[in-house]
């Protein structure tokens, strides 16, 4: 019974483990690609014709202030380097959860609230901003799928931690 027992624990630490990565893969890959954002948005308008032509024009028209706005204040692209460096930060409070998940189990709570935020961030600012509701709702699917992985965390620490108690 007892290595029954392990075995289980063994198989939900790893399943925590796979999770916490992919989460933090993910987290890191969603961030870096604000570093060349005018160079992916111009990739974007050359193969506009893969996208409907209310976001083909869309993302033409992001492009432009893109380009213009990086010749006339470059500075303002700073903004966008620092968010790429916050996912990156906060990619690296999951080690926490890697190392001991019981313990930790805060920042994986901290990240699905995190994620649930998203949502009245993308659906207030974004009419704020003049961003069209379907790209707000293309940026909800950032806490829509984030929180899934999270999720099935959380769930597998809880039964840890049952385990753990007995």
């Amino acid at each position: 019974m007892r290595s029954f027992i392990a075995m289980n624990e063994q198989q939900l630490r790893k399943r925590i483990r796979i999770w916490v990565w992919i989460f933090i893969v993910g987290l890191v890959l969603s961030g870096v690609t604000a570093f060349p954002i005018e160079t992916e948005l111009a990739i974007m308008v050359n193969h506009s014709s893969i996208f409907p032509d209310f976001m083909a024009h869309w993302i033409a028209t992001i492009y432009s202030a893109v380009h213009d706005t990086n010749i006339r204040y470059p500075w303002l692209a700073y903004g966008t380097d620092w968010l790429a460096f916050g996912h990156i930060v906060i990619a690296t409070t999951f080690i926490g959860p890697l190392r001991d998940p019981v313990k930790n189990i805060w920042v994986i709570q901290f990240g699905m609230i995190a994620c649930v935020m998203v949502l009245p961030l993308a659906f207030i600012a974004g009419p704020i901003r003049h961003i069209p509701v379907y790209w707000s709702v293309i940026d909800c699917c950032f806490g829509v799928f984030g929180i899934m992985p999270l999720y099935i965390c959380y769930k597998s620490i809880r039964k840890l931690e049952a385990m753990a108690g007995k």
